[in-house]
């Protein structure tokens, strides 16, 4: 039994691994997993920063140790 592939797609250079397939076709009924992986970009990498107040990076940062030459 043959499958179909889908339609060219960029990046893609025409050919499309089966996890590549599984993937693009678990995404498509399964909408709600990417909306979750937004969800959890924003909440780890996306933070606003205050413009007002230019030492809070500073405060929430942690001080690097040096490195020790034996």
């Amino acid at each position: 039994m043959r499958t179909v592939q889908k339609a060219y797609r960029p990046g893609y250079g025409g050919y499309v691994s089966e996890f590549t397939q599984f993937m693009n076709h678990y995404l498509e009924e399964h909408p709600e997993v990417v909306s979750d992986q937004h969800k959890g970009w924003y909440l780890l990498w996306d933070h606003k920063l205050d413009p007002e107040d230019p030492e809070q990076p500073k405060q929430d940062s942690v001080p690097v140790k040096g490195y020790d030459y034996f």
